[in-house]
């Protein structure tokens, strides 16, 4: 069992290449709650070695994302902190990797090697015509030293390799996956530590990085879990203490392949333009290969906190299902607070054109009216543009109204003439909705009319639709319209006049 760990030192290291994708979000997600669980730190650590590809663009952008999802770090580049620089870029000007190579030159556990990249090639070439694992065959492992100190005097270049004990097995006891071990002359060799510039490899910088930043657990991907072997052997050569490992399972698409681009949005940022909530995208992000062994599947942050345990990660891949997230998002939303709902809602129709303000009685009015019907904040403006416009000519000529036309007459032309006698309520009144019903009562009542016989054609003739938002939220939305729609909105003046021009078009039945 993964228990606990009081005072959990977590870490998550992005290459600052691109966006932060959702894979990588779950794993910063999944560090920040054990550390937060554990009442420890969480850390930030850049690695941007990779200078062709490592931008500081997009470094700020996966910063930005993990603020934007609350993964706050306690010590990183912006927040600073006892074990920095965070960014191993300028961890290299400090020396640090080549001074650590050299303490395992001087015990024994690395040695020189002087092979140029084309000895390398042909060593591999051969290897591999031979059918065998193309790993370094020791040429240098056992040098003679005044052979060494000839070509260090000649300044000859040379890389540092690892000496890999004959026989050693790695083993580590995954939080995840359980016990894992590896054969290691014959999983990696003699490997590198140092490249022939003095610049130190990937595997090196992360197991002295994560050793001086003292970090406990190191919860990351599957796919490095063949790096673990490296990262063992370095450290336990340098004698510091071994962090627990837990490897994620990958994210798929929902065709089991690795989610990528094909499958839609992968990125954080994306999901973010595209009106998801930050604390709906860290609820499905956290039952993405994690659950608590009850059928809960909407959590607040703080819940997730308090519920969330290593031990209860699975070791099977996890496949994105959009239909859930969005009905996760959905849940959140509709738990929002209603002002901090129409907020949100507000900005997104000013934004999209639909409102003339984000905060006006008529954004109100719609974020109230779509409140039920929507699952992301950006489904609300199509919902609102529909409920401005009347395509009654377009839906008479459907199979359904076809099918309403005695009931449509007869609800139509008592509506018509409510609205030519001034007694239809207004919907800019502050006792609308009382008495919305209490109209409704009375075409009823009067029509000899009631349920679906009453509330379709009714929803019809004041719509122009067969389906939709509250009808007398809609009415609301309308009388609002003049002062706060950017987008068109036909008034009700206009689909009365609309209404009537159809009733009379229409066929009158005959008497049987």
């Amino acid at each position: 069992a993964a228990g606990s760990e009081p005072g959990a030192r977590t870490r998550f290291a992005p290459s600052p290449t691109g966006s932060l994708h959702v894979g990588g979000a779950r794993t910063a997600l999944y560090s920040w709650l054990w550390a937060r669980q554990n009442g420890g730190q969480f850390l930030l650590r850049v690695e941007d070695t990779d200078t062709a590809r490592s931008t500081r663009e997009s470094e700020d952008e996966v910063l930005a994302d993990l603020a934007w999802l609350g993964l706050v770090h306690d010590e990183g580049p912006t927040a600073g902190g006892p074990n920095g620089p965070y960014r191993q870029s300028e961890r290299m000007q400090g020396g640090l990797y080549q001074e650590l190579a050299q303490k395992l030159l001087d015990s024994g556990a690395a040695y020189r090697c002087f092979c140029t990249p084309e000895e390398l090639d042909a060593k591999r070439a051969a290897a591999e015509a031979a059918g065998e694992n193309p790993q370094y065959d020791g040429t240098w492992r056992d040098a003679d030293p005044a052979e060494v100190q000839r070509r260090l005097d000649a300044g000859e270049p040379y890389t540092v390799r690892f000496r890999v004990p004959d026989g050693k097995v790695v083993g580590i006891d995954d939080a995840v996956r359980g016990r894992v071990e590896w054969d290691v002359q014959a999983t990696v060799g003699d490997f590198i530590l140092l490249r022939s510039g003095g610049m130190p490899v990937y595997n090196f910088c992360v197991a002295v990085d994560d050793a001086d930043m003292k970090v406990s657990t190191v919860i990351r991907a599957e796919e490095h879990l063949t790096n673990t072997v490296r990262q063992v052997l370095i450290l336990e050569a340098l004698g510091f203490p071994l962090p627990r490992f837990a490897h994620l399972s990958l994210v798929l698409g929902e065709d089991r392949s690795k989610l990528s681009k094909r499958h839609g949005a992968t990125s954080v940022n994306q999901f973010r333009q595209q009106g998801y909530l930050p604390q709906a995208m860290l609820n499905y992000l956290c039952l993405l290969g994690w659950n608590d062994s009850t059928d809960q599947e909407i959590y607040s942050v703080d819940e997730l906190a308090a519920a969330f345990s290593l031990d209860r990660v699975t070791k099977s891949p996890a496949v994105f299902d959009l239909k859930k997230l969005n009905w996760i998002n959905g849940q959140h939303l509709r738990a929002l607070a209603e002002e901090e709902r129409a907020a949100l809602v507000g900005r997104h129709l000013a934004e999209a054109g639909v409102a003339m303000a984000a905060d006006s009685p008529f954004s109100l009015s719609a974020s109230r009216m779509v409140a039920e019907k929507i699952e992301l904040v950006n489904d609300a403006s199509p919902l609102v543009r529909d409920a401005l416009a009347y395509p009654l000519a377009d839906s008479l000529a459907s199979s359904g109204a076809q099918k309403l036309a005695d009931e449509l007459r007869r609800v139509g032309g008592a509506l018509v003439a409510a609205h030519r006698e001034g007694v239809l309520p207004d919907g800019a009144s502050p006792d609308f909705e009382a008495e919305w019903k209490s109209a409704v009562k009375s075409f009823g009542k009067e029509l000899g009319l009631k349920g679906k016989s009453l509330f379709m054609p009714l929803r019809l003739a004041v719509t122009g639709r067969m389906a939709g938002p509250d009808v007398g939220a809609q009415l609301q939305l309308l009388a609002l319209a003049p002062d706060g729609a950017k987008c068109e909105s036909v008034p009700l003046d206009a689909r009365m006049a609309q209404l009537e021009a159809a009733l009379a078009d229409m066929p009158v039945p005959v008497e049987a």
